[in-house]
């Protein structure tokens, strides 16, 4: 299929002209399965990603998905739309939404840590992340209470957001650093993209600190126990100031 995305979807709008509105849902996250299992390789497409040609999205709750899908079928500027979609977040309690928040609401490109309201303007680091590690991020934050740092979510890849994650920077006046924190290893998934674009932004004095696997020739490692051991050290690495 990749000799299709290239030649036609990606480059279709400035060869021809020509768009659409197709959407491809593509199963991505880490969950210790075998590497063909974990990676909808979204590092291949942000690099085919410019002039506005297509819509990258990895969302973490099913609201956002749903209003990521209806703006996709109403919006009159027509592009093909790629979805990281995890399969472990369909079985998991804590990715779910209201009734409230699927029937109102709009899709939010960047979504902000509300628990952490009142400490934004002390907090020091911030953890910014995508898809499914979130939820991973979240279950070892609870534990730590008052001293975890904020995790944020970038739910719209491309176009990328500036505009949502200056606004996201700018409620946090104290940070020194901010943490680029994925599943994949650092030469796939979203980092390469999002330091390029990220770090241009940051506030003077904010450092960009990536957390993730380190550059592999494999999506993932396949085996349980490794897996297992690698998300834990992520986590850790993460969620601990540098």
């Amino acid at each position: 299929a990749q000799v299709m995305l290239d030649q036609f979807i990606a480059a279709g709008l400035s060869k021809w002209g020509v768009t659409s509105r197709l959407t491809l849902l593509l199963p991505h996250g880490y969950e210790g399965s075998g590497p063909e299992h974990s990676s909808g390789r979204v590092e291949r497409f942000l690099q085919a990603a410019a002039e506005g040609n297509l819509r990258i999205a990895n969302c973490s709750t099913p609201a956002q998905y749903f209003h990521l899908l209806r703006r996709q079928a109403l919006w009159n500027v027509q592009r093909p739309l790629v979805v990281m979609t995890p399969k472990s977040l369909l079985r998991k309690k804590e990715a779910g939404s209201s009734i409230a928040d699927l029937a109102s609401g709009r899709f939010e490109l960047v979504l902000d840590d509300g628990w952490i309201n009142e400490r934004r303007a002390t907090a020091r680091s911030l953890v910014i992340c995508s898809g499914k590690i979130y939820y991973d991020l979240l279950a070892e934050a609870q534990k730590r209470g008052d001293e975890r740092p904020p995790i944020a979510r970038v739910e719209q890849l491309y176009p990328f957001p500036a505009r949502e994650l200056r606004d996201l920077l700018s409620r946090y006046p104290s940070l020194t650093e901010v943490v680029w924190t994925q599943e994949e290893p650092r030469n796939m998934g979203p980092w390469t993209f999002m330091e390029q674009r990220l770090s241009p932004i940051l506030p003077p004095g904010v450092y960009l600190r990536y957390v993730g696997r380190p550059e592999r020739a494999s999506p993932s490692e396949g085996y349980a126990s490794a897996h297992t051991h690698e998300q834990a050290r992520i986590v850790e690495e993460a969620l601990s100031a540098g």
